[in-house]
């Protein structure tokens, strides 16, 4: 098993390990990232640190796949069975809210890899934002209610109006804050407002 090793510690010093590597990386890059910061502050030696992850690039990797079951704990708290589009984007919401609260410093360790530009992990970053909204995107939808919506507009750019709301208000909110520990909950009440005027806009008079 990979990460056998690592995985082979105490939960609390995984845990220190974790959070030392994704702050050091999200407030420095991956270029300049110290592995000395990074076991000065998990208490460990450099040796060991190696030995678990083999290289840089190997503990980043497994920083971007544990920024992944992060955001699994989000859908794993989501009623995928409700039908209307906008109070299960609500939820999806609200879970995001308590889920960044709990692990801030994933948060900000994906908030840089959107900036990242090395070379060496760029490919892997790139994937992962793929991969990431096609997957979140097509959970949302699934089981949609569709009768809600007017019969006069195209579904299909609806669904883009949507999409592109929801992607740039998440990416507004991100880079509005120094760290996810600041986000307050007026975030949830404007993207409420934001799904209200949709609502208005897009659903038959009697589903509003």
């Amino acid at each position: 098993m990979i990460y056998s090793k690592f995985y082979s510690l105490e939960p609390e010093k995984r845990e220190r390990i974790i959070n030392a590597a994704l702050k050091e990386f999200a407030q420095s890059g991956y270029e300049k990232a110290s592995t000395n910061n990074i076991i000065k502050e998990a208490e460990i030696s450099k040796g060991s640190l190696f030995n678990y992850f083999n290289s840089k690039k190997g503990l980043y990797l497994f920083l971007l796949d544990y920024v992944v079951e992060v955001i699994n704990k989000i859908y794993d708290e989501v009623d995928w069975n409700e039908t209307d589009i906008f109070k299960k984007m609500k939820a999806i919401g609200l879970v995001k809210f308590k889920i960044y609260k709990k692990f801030p410093q994933a948060f900000n360790f994906l908030k840089s890899a959107t900036h990242e530009n090395a070379a060496e992990v760029k490919s892997e970053i790139n994937k992962l934002y793929k991969d990431l909204i096609a997957n979140g995107l097509e959970r949302g939808y699934k089981n949609i209610d569709w009768t809600k919506f007017r019969e006069d507009i195209d579904i299909e750019k609806t669904i883009n109006i949507i999409n592109w709301t929801i992607l740039s208000f998440a990416e507004q909110q991100r880079d509005k804050v120094n760290s996810f520990e600041d986000i307050g909950m007026e975030v949830l009440d404007e993207w409420d407002e934001y799904f209200n005027i949709m609502k208005r806009c897009f659903y038959k008079e009697e589903e509003q």
